[in-house]
């Protein structure tokens, strides 16, 4: 691999940082960084706040006037076209600068290739140009409370009934699916076929009468996650995406062709960064803790881990670059990201002693709370995406051949 940038890689990443420099909103610039991982776009789209809203708009704008809202997208769709390092260099420098994450949601990251390479010209026509703008946010309808690591098993039905389809069923995990204007769902066409087959992949209009959407508070009292029911909800069969009873395999193509994940190297690092200047700080009491000989190595292993995780990172993109596709390498990255995520947070709650325990709102909580919320919202890394376990198989068979237990 390669560390250095090349003359165009350098050239690349200085139009991103100039792009950055004009044109991110003053409200992202002044709190960015609040939560050392940037704001949420969609929820500001949302905001019942005039300021954010506009604010969000201009970003989008900004990032759709250089094809940088879907830049992982063929140019003859209205992305960018930029190679996977290109794309890298893009996500790590928006991730320095907390500029506010997906804009364009799920239907940048997710369906939008999907809707490329499945979808029909009417179809792309009608889709394509909102996701690009930031008009339309998509959700995705895949889990069940029976079908999850299996989701093959999902049982929400659509049945066919002259031109529309009327579906009937319960997804959950639906993130961001209050926010959402549309979503792409799997439902089951074919109840007599074999699980991975009678399966189809519907767009359904939210508005659309007879679905419900109720909210999932983490233990972070986060609203991200939601569950959503589906009573007699009737769809053109002409939203239907690919051929019927095919929906699983074009699912398939529902992967963020980014695949590195360089923003979680970047975030761990600055939020290291901020753990290490303030427990570093004079005239804090709660600053002696840092001084006990294993919080201060454990703070180091962090740091080393940070740079583990870029390098990790960094294979993912030299592998694309060169044209392979990465499998276990893929899980590796999404194992060891997320267990590291989790001991940061570990470690940057016992580096604030009991001060760690305070939450967001208390006068006296350092960095308002920041790392009390990241402990809580790490507990399910190792579950979203992929548990470790199923990581670690895949790791296990396809990594290193030995056979399947």
């Amino acid at each position: 691999m390669d560390w250095n940038d090349s003359p165009p890689q350098a050239e690349f990443r200085a139009a991103v940082r100039q792009l950055l420099a004009d044109k991110l909103p003053n409200r992202y610039r002044a709190q960015g960084d609040v939560e050392g991982d940037g704001v949420e776009w969609m929820v500001e789209r949302r905001s019942q706040n005039p300021e954010a809203r506009e604010a969000s708009a201009e970003w989008a704008q900004a990032l759709s006037e250089r094809g940088w809202i879907a830049p992982h997208w063929p140019v003859e769709y209205g992305g960018a076209g930029l190679t996977p390092i290109e794309q890298m260099i893009f996500n790590q420098e928006m991730a320095l600068a907390a500029a506010p994450r997906r804009v364009g949601g799920q239907g940048v990251s997710q369906f939008g290739p999907a809707l490329i390479v499945h979808g029909t010209p009417e179809q792309k026509q009608e889709h394509i140009s909102k996701i690009l703008a930031g008009e339309i946010i998509w959700a995705q309808g895949f889990s069940e409370p029976g079908a999850g690591s299996d989701l093959a098993s999902l049982q929400t039905r659509a049945t066919r009934d002259g031109d529309e389809y009327v579906i009937n069923g319960q997804k959950i995990w639906t993130s961001g699916g209050h926010l959402a204007d549309w979503m792409y769902v799997l439902v089951r066409t074919d109840p007599d076929a074999p699980k991975h087959r009678g399966i189809s992949l519907v767009m359904v209009d939210k508005s659309t009468p007879g679905i419900t959407v109720r909210p999932l508070v983490n233990m972070a009292w986060v609203h991200h996650f939601n569950e959503t029911f589906f009573e007699d909800v009737r769809v053109p069969v002409s939203n239907r995406v690919g051929e019927e009873n095919r929906g699983w395999y074009v699912s398939m193509t529902l992967l963020d062709f980014e695949r590195s994940n360089i923003t979680g190297a970047v975030s761990a690092r600055r939020q290291l960064r901020r753990l290490i200047e303030y427990v570093s700080g004079e005239g804090q009491d709660h600053a002696r803790v840092a001084r006990i000989a294993s919080i201060r190595s454990a703070i180091a292993d962090r740091y080393v881990e940070s740079d583990v995780q870029f390098n990790f990172s960094f294979r993912i993109i030299s592998m694309q670059e060169r044209g392979m596709i990465p499998n276990y390498e893929a899980s590796m990255n999404k194992l060891f990201n997320s267990e590291m995520q989790q001991r940061l947070a570990n470690t940057a709650v016992k580096s604030l002693g009991l001060y760690g325990q305070l939450w967001e709102g208390d006068e006296q909580a350092p960095l308002n709370g920041t790392f009390s919320k990241s402990y809580c919202l790490t507990v399910s890394t190792t579950i979203a995406a992929g548990t470790s376990e199923i990581q670690r198989g895949i790791i296990a068979s396809r990594g290193l051949g030995l056979p399947r237990g």
